[in-house]
C-alpha cells in the first residue's frame, strides 16, 4: 500500500522508472530529440511527480513523454493507453455533477480523480496533440477540460476518435458511461 505522503518506496520507484524507460524506448516517435537520461534525472529529483506517474500507471494510463517546455525544461507526460484508462471510466465530469445525481451515482468524477492523483485532465488542444501521435480512443471517449461558460450551464466536453477523425462533443456533466473516462497530463 502506498504512503499517503505521495512518495513511493525505493523498490516501486525503480520498477516504475524501468517501466517508463521501456515505454519511452518503445515509442520514440512520441518524443523525438528527448533524452531519457535527462527525463529520468528530473523524475528522480521529484518523488511527488513519480507518485503521480505511478497513479497514472496503476489506473492503466500508460503515461509517456510527449514533449518538453523549452522555457522551463519540464517534460510533458500524457496518458498514452490505446483506450481511455480502464481504472478511470464510468465517472462524471466533476464534484458538482456528482453531487447533483440523486440516484445511480458514479463512484467518482474526472476532475476529482485527477486532483487526487496530482495530475491535470487534458485540454481539447492537448487531446488533439495526443491524437497526432497515434490513434487513441477509437472505442472509448475521454472527458476534456471544459470552459467555465459551458460548465456553468451544466455541460461538459469530451472527445474521441472515430472514422480517423477527432471529435469534440458535449454532454451533461453528471452523465457517465462505461466507456468514458479521462486522460491526464503531468509536467515534470
Amino acid at each position: 500500500m502506498k504512503s499517503s505522503k505521495k512518495e513511493l518506496p525505493a523498490k516501486e520507484r525503480m520498477e516504475l522508472l524501468n517501466t517508463l524507460r521501456l515505454r519511452f524506448e518503445k515509442n520514440m516517435s512520441r518524443h523525438k530529440g528527448i533524452d531519457w537520461v535527462k527525463v529520468q534525472s528530473r523524475l528522480e529529483a521529484n518523488n511527488a511527480k513519480l507518485w503521480s506517474l505511478s497513479e497514472m500507471e496503476e489506473s492503466n494510463g500508460e503515461p509517456d513523454v510527449v514533449g518538453q517546455d523549452k522555457k522551463t525544461g519540464e517534460y510533458f507526460f500524457f496518458d498514452c493507453s490505446e483506450e481511455t484508462p480502464k481504472g478511470r471510466r464510468s465517472i462524471c465530469y466533476d464534484q458538482e455533477a456528482l453531487d447533483s445525481r440523486k440516484e445511480h451515482k458514479p463512484k467518482h468524477s474526472a476532475i476529482g480523480m485527477a486532483k487526487e492523483m496530482g495530475i491535470e485532465i487534458l485540454t481539447e488542444e492537448q487531446y488533439r496533440d495526443l491524437q497526432q501521435l497515434g490513434a487513441f480512443d477509437t472505442k472509448t471517449s475521454s472527458w476534456v477540460r471544459t470552459p467555465d461558460a459551458i460548465r456553468e450551464l451544466g455541460g461538459a466536453l469530451f472527445c474521441d476518435r472515430r472514422f480517423d477523425h477527432v471529435f469534440l462533443y458535449h454532454n451533461g456533466a453528471e452523465s457517465y458511461y462505461a466507456v468514458r473516462g479521462f486522460r491526464g497530463s503531468l509536467r515534470v
